[in-house]
Parts: C-alpha cells; structure tokens; sequence
C-alpha cells in the first residue's frame, strides 16, 4: 500500500513538471486575422468582401487603369443579324460620345451572338456570366434568347438592359427576372398601334395571324389580335410557321380559305421574307393586305422579301417622335459607318448603354484611381432610373423593368432598293 501511494505522487509530480514545460495557452487571434480556412458559408462569400464589399451581390475590383467593362449579348450573325449589329452600332456611339472613358477609366465593349434563339440566348448568358470582370450586359437582341439568358446573368448578380427585347412575359411581375431592364418597348403598346392602324385607318376588319413560336412573336401576334378584337375587329385565322421554314404555301393557303383582308406577322427576316415573297402567289390572297412589324425591319427583310415587299406595312419605333438629339446621333452614325442605321433599335441601344453608364457613376466608390460597384447597388441604381433624357425620350423605369418612353409607327415599303427608314423608305404613314 505504501509502495502504490509513493508511485502514486512520482507520476504526479512528472505530470506537473511537463505541463509547467509546456507553453502558456494564447489568447485567440481576432476574427480578421485568423489563419485558418473559414467557415464553408464564409469561403462561399464572394472575394471582394475580404476586401470590404458589404454589397448583398457582392462588389466588381476595378484597379487604376483597367477598364470599366460592359458587355452585350446580341445577334451579330445570321439572317437577324443586322437587328443585333445596329444595336451594337448604337452602343459604340454611346462610348465615343463619352469620350471612350467613364470615372476616369477606359470603357471596354465585349460581346457574344446570342442568334436570335434560346439556344444562342443560354450559351451567351453563361460564357458572359462567367467573366466576373463584366459590369453589366446590354441584351438581349430576342426576347426568347433573354427568357433562358437573362435568369443566368440575374443568377450570376449581373444586370442587363435590353435596346430590343418587346415580349411583355419579360416584364410580366410573375416572371420578370431581377437585375433585367429593358428600353425598347413593350409589345402590348406596338400590338394596340397595329390594330388601330388596321381597324381605325385602313378600315379592315378581318385579320389573320402568324407567328413563329418564338416569345417575340407570340407575344406580338397576341397583342395585336387581343386589340384588334376589342376595336370591333375579327381574327379569323391563326398560323404558325417554324423558325428555318421556306415553303409558307400551305399556311397561306389555310389561311386564304379563311378570307382575311390583312395579314399580320410579326416573325423575323428569312421567314418573313419568305411570307411575303409567296403570298401573291396563293389564290385568294392577291388582294389582302399584309403587315409584319420590328423583328423584320431591316433591308435584309426587304432584299429577302424583293418587290413582293412594295406596298406594304410595318410597325416599329417611331423615329420621328425622337428628340432633337437623334439627328445628331444620325450624322455621327453615317460618319462612322457610312450609311444610315440598319435596324429599328440603334437609339435604344444608345439609351441602354448611358443608363448603365449614369447607374455606375451614381454608385461607384472612388478610393484614388480605384474603383468598386456594388452589384446590388447597381441593380438599384437602373431601377431607379427616372427622368432620364434619352434619344428615344424621358426614360423612367417602373417596378417590373419597363424603362421605354414608347413611341410606335407604322410605315409602308415605298422602295426596296434603299433602305433610310428615318428619311425616304420605308415612309411613316401612321399615326399622321
């Protein structure tokens, strides 16, 4: 028992001598200066809130001398290109009269094709998305490309203005993604001016539809046939044709049998072109007036179209509406391009481009030559934009992302050889 007792306090006294041996416990370092590996939640947190971003969607570094960099996603190839070209042409022009620099830093233009499909809309969406360098996006071109791309680049905490998406399911609260916005107009307006033309001014009052089941011309063909039957109009046929079709006689041919006075087709180039070049040819047709709107409004549609196109009708922005300032923008786009716009939505692309640009500048934190954009912050800023004096008119964005001060014609083909819709041809007939 004695002999237990004394082995007893030799290991205690050995205990005691290695912990007096060890070193002193150290207080914990604080939060910002541990060296361990974070909590999972706190490595998922985006890199610029070590450097002191508290933006929910976190913040873009911009460093002394890097460029602010804007991109697009447009159709810039293809039979619809020249929808996408003429809005890039629109972005450029913006940049040169902003001297090519914003805060003190180089603007810098990239962009995808987006092809005027969803296909192109989800491919361009992601590789942009990718890029964390990227401000924010102009686009889509296609509102079927923006209803696949936009939730990427919104998912991604990018914004994106959109010069020509017109479907109203882009804006419809129900379905609207965050950070989108768009100048052009919505289609419920250009539907609604469609059908008081035909209605009110051509005095017709059967109508057929086609659409190409794209989101556009849905929307489109919707909105004129939902208008054009509260005027007291009747749609008495409505078609579909598929995106890559060239033979439309058998859809002309069902709707002949319907007796339409008018054909409304809001579709794009290669197609409309193909409707319109055929049409005559159908019995029972040669006589009905026919009518396409935005998406083909373009010399392209007319060269595909040839002198079948003659005659007739198109809705799209009213340029002659535009401010003061438009005609400036004209002679700066025939000095840089040599030759007058191609399409429809080259001064909403404009608008698009310094609405982003007045948004940056409104949140921009400025630490010497350095720069940081609080994603979140932006997607405010555009969202609050009002009163904002652009070529297309007083831009003012509302909840669900309408930015558009709308202004809507029609015009007649009076010429296919030359293509100014903003002087000669196609000539504004409506409203008078």
């Amino acid at each position: 028992m004695r002999t237990r007792t004394l082995l007893l306090s030799v290991l205690v006294i050995v205990a005691l001598a290695f912990t007096a041996c060890a070193p002193a416990p150290q207080p914990a370092a604080p939060a910002e200066q541990a060296t361990t590996a974070p909590a999972a939640e706190e490595a998922a947190a985006p890199a610029a809130d070590a450097a002191g971003c508290t933006d929910p969607l976190g913040c873009i570094e911009i460093a002394a001398g890097d460029p602010i960099k804007i991109a697009y996603a447009l159709v810039t190839a293809g039979p619809n290109s020249a929808l996408g070209e003429d809005s890039v042409r629109g972005i450029e022009i913006a940049v040169d009269d902003m001297g090519g620099e914003l805060l003190g830093h180089p603007v810098e233009i990239v962009g995808e094709d987006t092809g005027c499909s969803p296909e192109g809309g989800q491919a361009a969406a992601t590789k942009l998305a990718s890029d964390t360098t990227i401000v924010a996006v102009i686009g889509t071109s296609c509102s079927s490309e923006a209803r696949v791309g936009a939730p990427i680049l919104s998912e991604a905490g990018l914004s994106l203005v959109s010069p020509s998406n017109t479907a109203p399911d882009l804006t419809d609260p129900a379905k609207r993604v965050d950070g989108y916005f768009r100048t052009a107009h919505n289609d419920l307006v250009q539907g609604a001016v469609a059908a008081d033309f035909v209605f009110n001014d051509l005095g017709l009052t059967k109508a057929a539809t086609v659409h190409d089941g794209s989101l556009y011309a849905v929307g489109l063909a919707t909105a004129f046939a939902d208008a054009f039957k509260s005027l007291g109009g009747e749609i008495v046929s409505e078609q579909a044709v598929n995106v890559g079709d060239t033979d439309m006689r058998p859809v002309l041919t069902t709707i002949a049998a319907a007796g339409p006075e008018l054909i409304y087709y809001p579709i794009f180039t290669a197609e409309a072109g193909f409707i319109t070049a055929q049409a005559k040819e159908v019995q029972g047709l040669e006589d009905t007036k026919l009518m396409a709107a935005d998406g083909s409004f373009s010399q392209d549609f007319v060269n595909a179209a040839g002198e079948a196109a003659l005659g007739m009708y198109l809705s799209s922005p009213d340029f002659s509406a535009f401010g003061d300032a438009y005609q400036g923008f004209l002679t700066k786009h025939e000095e840089k391009y040599g030759g007058a716009p191609m399409s429809a939505f080259h001064a909403h692309a404009y608008d698009a481009t310094n609405m982003i640009a007045a948004a940056i500048t409104a949140v921009a934190v400025q630490d010497g030559d350095n720069l940081s954009i609080g994603r979140q912050a932006l997607r405010d800023a555009l969202g609050a934009t009002t009163d904002f004096q652009g070529l297309t008119g007083n831009i003012t964005c509302d909840p669900n992302g309408d930015c558009a001060d709308p202004k809507i014609a029609v015009y007649e083909v009076t010429d296919v050889s030359s293509w100014n819709p903003n002087v000669t041809s196609p000539m504004k007939i409506f409203p008078k």
